[in-house]
């Protein structure tokens, strides 16, 4: 289509490209639909692009015809100067096609046909998602995740996943659901994060990601009832990071911060080796997310005994803390420097002490002292840290020469 001049009507004036099927908007402006509906559909403090006038998400969209016929008229006539024929465009999708297809998943002979076509709906844009949303489809998914997990079967689980994760269930939903079903939900996505598939990566990962929002999602009361297999599963995920993308990974951390407050979930944790797993995914050098996630649960177990001993019979939990300090984040900075405190405040025993200056914590912690941009509360943490145990470091010629510039 080089060098041929399209008629300036004939193209969106969102995407600025030929349009489809072209609907006029309440405001008399024309658009592509598919360009209007995204940006009703995504776009906060919506306004029509061209005008600014008001154009409310429910506004009437009301097809083109005549500048359609133009545009496919006109495609026709330049056929020959590589310009592709516009086809006619399917009517529009409305709520009671989602309703149908609720139905059809409800029953053993047309639920994985309803589950691909659901599947391939979500995928192609967010105005059938909105509607998936509406009339109820996440709630079908997920009653459809229990009944596999009861019947112990894994057909039609990927599509179901992927679905849930395409069209993002509302928190307020997520709440309802698990009401109805208890902690029903939270089992099955830990039966399948138990399972085998093919591609076991996607899966697993959508696996992981509606959990993440059921954990969001649940009372305190549901967390406070969270068993052993939940925390081994999440566990077993951190320790195989192949089986899940990044995406699913920090989503497997996020549940588990979710989870820490509760002393009883952080000795389950523990008891798991998710200490020991967290450590040597942080060894990897992880993106900034997950080294905020994985300091932020290490803080939490750091507070039981369990937990610090865990963190301290890894060689590399210490040396790793305190490598992130000042390399990642102010987050990070405020976990790793607090996980410093409570090992210096509970376990500082002689050989802490030696591996802490080994490991260079000692020196990050007066660089800190010394650095403008760390936090005042910080700084109070880590002179804290030092004054604690300023006799015992002072034995190490190479500490003593550091503390002189901090005091």
């Amino acid at each position: 289509m080089d060098g041929i001049e399209v008629p300036k009507y004939f193209l969106c004036p969102i995407s600025l490209q030929i349009m489809k099927d072209p609907v006029t908007a309440t405001t008399g402006i024309t658009y592509d639909r598919e360009s209007i509906e995204q940006w009703l559909l995504t776009c906060k403090n919506t306004s029509c692009p061209v005008t600014q006038q008001p154009l409310p998400p429910e506004s009437d969209l009301t097809p083109n015809h005549t500048l359609r016929r133009l545009i496919q008229s006109w495609c026709t006539e330049n056929a020959s100067l590589g310009v592709d024929r516009i086809p006619t465009p399917k009517p529009s999708l409305d709520k009671s096609h989602f309703f149908k297809l609720i139905k059809q998943l409800q029953q053993p002979g047309s639920n994985i046909k309803a589950l691909q076509e659901l599947d391939f709906l979500a995928a192609k844009n967010e105005r059938n998602r909105k509607f998936m949303v509406e009339t109820g489809v996440p709630k079908a998914l997920l009653s459809f995740i229990v009944n596999c997990f009861e019947e112990i079967s894994v057909q039609g689980l990927a599509e179901a996943l992927r679905v849930l994760v395409f069209i993002r269930i509302p928190l307020a939903k997520a709440k309802i659901f698990l009401q109805e079903y208890n902690d029903q939900i939270i089992k099955s996505l830990i039966w399948v994060l138990g399972c085998e598939f093919k591609p076991q990566v996607m899966v697993k990962s959508h696996a992981v990601l509606a959990l993440k929002t059921m954990i969001q999602a649940a009372s305190s009361g549901l967390l406070e009832r969270l068993e052993p297999p939940f925390f081994e599963m999440i566990t077993g995920v951190l320790k195989q990071t192949t089986t899940v993308s990044q995406q699913g990974m920090n989503a497997a951390l996020h549940a588990l911060l979710i989870a820490c407050p509760w002393g009883r979930n952080r000795l389950m944790m523990v008891e798991s080796g998710a200490v020991s797993a967290l450590i040597e995914l942080e060894l990897g050098s992880p993106e900034k997310r997950t080294t905020e996630l994985i300091l932020g649960i290490l803080f939490h177990l750091c507070c039981c005994a369990d937990g610090r001993a865990e963190f301290l019979s890894h060689k590399g939990g210490l040396a790793v803390v305190t490598k992130r300090i000042m390399k990642v984040s102010p987050t990070a900075d405020d976990r790793a420097v607090f996980i410093l405190s409570l090992i210096s405040k509970f376990v500082a025993t002689n050989s802490v002490l030696e591996e802490m200056v080994e490991v260079g914590t000692v020196r990050k912690l007066c660089i800190m002292l010394q650095v403008d941009s760390t936090a005042p509360y910080l700084k109070e943490k880590a002179m804290g840290i030092l004054r604690s145990h300023t006799d015992e470091w002072r034995k190490f010629p190479c500490i003593d020469k550091t503390f002189h510039k901090v005091y």
